[in-house]
């Protein structure tokens, strides 16, 4: 039998301990957002595999396009991307090896490497504005567009505005 003082009344929990079913707006909240990251995880690699690009891979192509006249650096890629180079290496090997970038050299040293969009890339590029215009919709679709619009709010309050060019 336990000491009634270290438990809350009614319960086997310690005192302080939330009891059952007492709300947690903030779990609930913690909990229903990375359902949602799930299921936008779920539904854009749906759209994106007719196109043939994983969403990694779709990302980079976004971020390539977004150095617009000046590739970047496979370092560049890395930073912005917050990952490793060698993630950054594997995501351009799978994208030069569908023609999708190209690997140049820097005119300045030529021990720097860039990569830049091939006309494939730019292709795809377009390919996947629709490919999330439409995987955004599925998401969105039980949403009014004042919801939508109050929701672009709470998300820019939480991540920070979109960056430019939409990368």
């Amino acid at each position: 039998m336990s000491d009634p003082g270290l438990t809350a009344p009614g319960t086997s929990e310690p005192p302080g301990a939330p009891v059952a079913g007492a709300a947690d707006p903030d779990g609930l909240l913690a909990e229903q957002l990375l359902r949602l990251t799930r299921r936008l995880h779920r539904i854009q690699k749906r759209h994106l595999e007719p196109v043939g690009i994983t969403p990694a891979q779709s990302r980079l192509l976004r971020l390539v396009a977004h150095f617009g006249d000046a590739p970047p650096r496979m370092a560049d890629l890395a930073a912005r991307l917050e990952v490793v180079p060698r993630a950054v290496t594997s995501l351009v090997d799978g994208l030069e090896g569908a023609g999708r970038v190209r690997r140049v050299p820097d005119p300045t040293n030529r021990r720097v490497v860039r990569i830049e969009l091939t006309d494939e890339g730019r292709a795809t590029l377009r390919e996947l504005r629709s490919a999330r215009r439409a995987a955004a919709e599925d998401i969105l679709a039980p949403l009014t567009a004042e919801q939508r619009e109050e929701l672009g709010g709470l998300l820019t309050a939480l991540a920070g505005p979109t960056p430019e060019g939409g990368c």
